[in-house]
């Protein structure tokens, strides 16, 4: 009994102490609101937020609120593509021009297909510069010159991040699945993890969307696009060709506590409260770096796998696994360590972005932040 009693009021001592913390760090870091999650020993032992979901209002941020996460959203979308990798609907290195039905082919290398597993490493050599809303950049029968959309080196010697490879990924999940985008990630995945998120906002409560805020010349300033329900274009959709709509690349909307799940499903190879979402080689696949290199800062470290990247630059001695995000306003982070059973959630609803990266390459309410909650829960 009185071991168990200094064991619960270390555990409330270290959430007491990691409340306290998570409000200065907002303060020092001028944020309006913060929602993170922790796991140790493979289970969440902390949700915690402070701040505001909304500054006009002034409602407090709660944990179970739910935030545009940005590009963290690539890993559920790499999920839906290693499920139909796994379902034999194509080989990884097959050419994406013979689903898509148009050849994709960077106009330097015409004899070098683009594959599905250079997408998801985003070493395909394509480029966001002509946009990524549309893959009619890509379409030489619509874009009579497509080299805007690409790179000069050959597809698969070299590292860019891509919205553009992640977008094209989304409508290969409806054309191989024969389902809407948004509805194959909620059938396939988000269910199974037992998450309450979508891409899809009109599947959402609103009420429980956590304005997101742009710094913008020292003031902070809603950004209501973050969460457009793209009513029209729905009404409008054509299967195969708009799941951009959703944004595959960056469109998905769930809380800190929920989006701890999907770190454990890539902790935990595959498998989450007896339901397999991916096999573990899949998510060998997805954690292993396909290049050390390249020519954007995100490849620095240790590399880039499919929508997860491995660092050694985060946490001082510990090689983590996740992704970062940011869109409209909204930063967040997911990472784990796998093999020693801990990681790290954190979403900002809009920070002050005049503070400078800190020497890691990551943003300081990422840094921070996560270095805070390994101290009180981890080291």
């Amino acid at each position: 009994m009185a071991a168990l009693l200094v064991l619960v009021s270390c555990s409330g001592y270290r959430t007491h102490k990691a409340d306290i913390r998570l409000d200065e760090l907002r303060q020092e870091l001028n944020a309006v609101g913060l929602s993170v999650a922790v796991i140790s020993d493979n289970q969440v032992v902390y949700t915690g937020a402070t701040g505001f979901r909304n500054m006009e209002t002034r409602e407090p941020l709660s944990s179970s609120d739910l935030m545009r996460i940005a590009s963290i959203s690539k890993s559920f979308t790499a999920t839906a593509i290693m499920q139909l990798y796994e379902a034999g609907c194509f080989d990884l290195d097959d050419d994406i021009g013979t689903a898509l039905g148009f050849p994709v082919r960077n106009p330097h290398y015409p004899d070098i297909p683009i594959t599905y597993r250079m997408l998801l490493s985003h070493t395909s050599s394509l480029s966001d510069s002509a946009g990524y809303f549309s893959l009619d950049v890509l379409r030489p029968d619509i874009t009579k010159d497509v080299s805007p959309s690409f790179n000069d080196y050959a597809p698969g010697t070299a590292y860019q991040y891509c919205n553009l490879g992640f977008n094209t990924l989304g409508i290969l999940v409806e054309i191989h699945s024969g389902e809407r985008f948004d509805q194959y990630l909620w059938y396939n995945v988000l269910e199974p993890l037992g998450v309450y998120a979508s891409y899809n906002v009109n599947d959402l409560d609103t009420t429980r969307f956590a304005t997101i805020y742009s710094f913008e010349d020292g003031e902070f300033v809603p950004a209501p696009q973050a969460y457009n329900p793209r009513k029209e274009d729905i009404e409008n959709y054509v299967m195969g060709s708009s799941a951009v709509v959703f944004s595959p690349t960056g469109g998905l909307k769930i809380s800190a506590p929920d989006l701890a799940r999907q770190a454990l499903v890539q902790m935990n190879d595959g498998t989450l409260d007896g339901r397999e979402v991916l096999t573990r080689e899949s998510v060998a696949l997805m954690q292993t770096p396909q290049s050390p290199g390249g020519r954007d800062t995100m490849a620095e470290g240790l590399g880039y796998g499919f929508a997860l990247q491995k660092t050694d630059k985060l946490i001082e001695g510990e090689i983590m696994t996740g992704h970062t995000g940011s869109a409209y306003g909204l930063y967040s982070a997911m990472f784990f360590e796998k093999d020693k059973k801990f990681g790290f959630v954190v979403l900002c609803n809009g920070c002050d972005t005049s503070i400078p990266n800190r020497d890691n390459g990551f943003m300081a309410v990422q840094t921070d932040v996560i270095n805070a909650l390994y101290d009180i829960f981890i080291r």
